[in-house]
């Protein structure tokens, strides 16, 4: 089953210095029948104004992975983790027994765009940890690159949770494959550009939420794309 979701049906936040597209409740976004997708609860599409962000806030017990698409974003935390990620940058939060935190654009020009993204654990009341990972940008091309796994690499972030999240890009006329075991879930997020999964067309920033399908096919047929795949339990 692949049901897609159209970026422009989401509920949008407006503050004046940010907009945001949350795909799941979040916030003042109220909808108990769409709270999360297997293990993933939080799905956001935010843009950041110039020197505006978000304060400190707690969070506890959730695997928070944030994916800078354009800009940077400065994070600080109740563990002394200061650090700048940028654009081709991923960063992980694994806020387990409890962490304060907080990020901004430190940028006085700029617009921040990152994706922000909330898994449930594996297991509950662990030691907070934080870190961030970069990606070379030409494995993505027409291939799905692994950014975030359950074990990390040299260019992968690591994450506490049977999933990963593949980034890729593809050049137009091209096709991916991808498999998986069956009971799995995927899903899928089109960054840039328009393609198909398994012939179900999905627009720029449109979503798909994808169940029984052990085999999946994508294919940019109209230009070059940019996608996001999570494969989850």
């Amino acid at each position: 089953m692949i049901k897609v979701h159209p970026g422009e049906s989401r509920f949008k936040v407006d503050t004046g210095w940010l907009v945001s597209r949350p795909s799941f409740q979040f916030g003042a976004y109220s909808d108990p029948g769409n709270s999360g997708f297997g293990v993933l609860r939080v799905f956001n599409d935010d843009f950041v104004a110039p020197g505006k962000g978000f304060g400190a806030h707690p969070h506890s017990d959730m695997e928070i992975v944030s994916i800078i698409l354009k800009g940077e974003i400065r994070h600080e935390d109740n563990l002394g983790n200061i650090e700048i990620t940028k654009a081709g940058e991923v960063q992980r939060i694994s806020a387990g027994s409890g962490v304060i935190h907080a990020e901004y654009n430190p940028s006085g020009t700029e617009e921040l765009n990152f994706l922000q993204m909330w898994f449930m654990p594996r297991e509950r009341g662990t030691t907070p940890s934080y870190e961030t990972s970069r990606y070379d940008p030409s494995k993505l091309i027409n291939a799905l690159h692994p950014v975030v796994t359950p074990t990390g690499a040299e260019d992968a972030a690591s994450i506490q949770q049977d999933m990963t999240i593949y980034l890729g890009r593809l050049e137009a006329g091209r096709e991916l494959e991808f498999r998986q075991e069956p009971g799995r879930r995927i899903y899928l997020f089109a960054i840039e550009g328009e393609l198909t999964a398994n012939g179900v067309r999905l627009g720029e920033r449109d979503s798909a939420r994808i169940a029984e399908v052990s085999e999946l096919k994508l294919a940019a047929p109209g230009g070059p794309a940019f996608v996001l795949l999570i494969d989850l339990p």
